[in-house]
């Protein structure tokens, strides 16, 4: 598998256009509705009551269920939404989960490259093996359904920031050699970049009362 195609995917149990054929197409308003209605009872529901084994279920749900399950809910979201930061979540836990070496070895790169504080915000071991960033991006969702749901997206976001820097830095040397390659981590190391920023502003929204 490619690098492209490793980046945010991994086989599924249905296709993710089902959503779109379900409810996008005849009515985006009503897909836009399920979309919110979906994120902020499941948020609030565990939330509320949270027991250990409804969040185990949560935190390991695309690893049983399959991608493709939350993209008919969620993909379609605006980015700085509800939905949209749960989805934005899920697929950073999912790229991890997926390849944990590339992105062990993104994330050191990028943090003995970044001169900022989202190392310590991210909050993983230096250096992180492969299994210590399953166990951290893990330990970040279960703070979505059981802790400060703010610092759970601000985690993410500083995470998504490294991991972003250490795609530019290898980037940056395959560009003579592999130039293919290269556009690969460039366009990876760009959509982190965009999630980050996402997160950052989803998080800022929730503490004010404004993540819908």
């Amino acid at each position: 598998m490619s690098d492209a195609s490793r980046d945010f995917h991994k086989p599924v149990r249905r296709s993710p256009d089902s959503f779109d054929r379900n409810f996008a197409a005849d009515d985006p308003a009503e897909a836009s509705r399920v979309a919110h209605a979906t994120a902020s009872a499941l948020l609030s529901r565990v939330r509320e009551a949270p027991h250990d084994e409804v969040i185990d279920r949560l935190v390991t749900f695309t690893d049983a269920h399959g991608i493709a399950t939350i993209a008919e809910l969620w993909a379609q979201s605006p980015a700085r939404s509800l939905p949209g930061a749960l989805w934005r979540l899920y697929l950073l836990q999912l790229m991890i989960h997926d390849d944990p070496a590339t992105s062990a070895l993104l994330y050191e790169r990028g943090r003995t490259r970044l001169a900022s504080a989202d190392v310590v915000i991210a909050g993983a071991p230096a250096p992180a093996s492969p299994d210590e960033l399953v166990s951290l991006i893990d330990l970040i969702m279960r703070g979505v359904f059981a802790g400060d749901f703010a610092l759970a997206l601000e985690r993410a976001a500083a995470f998504s920031r490294v991991v972003s820097a250490g795609a530019t830095d290898l980037a940056d040397d395959y560009d003579a050699s592999e130039p293919g390659r290269a556009s690969q981590f460039t366009t990876r190391a760009l959509r982190l970049d965009t999630y980050a920023g996402d997160l950052t502003a989803a998080a800022a929204l929730w503490r004010r009362d404004g993540l819908t």
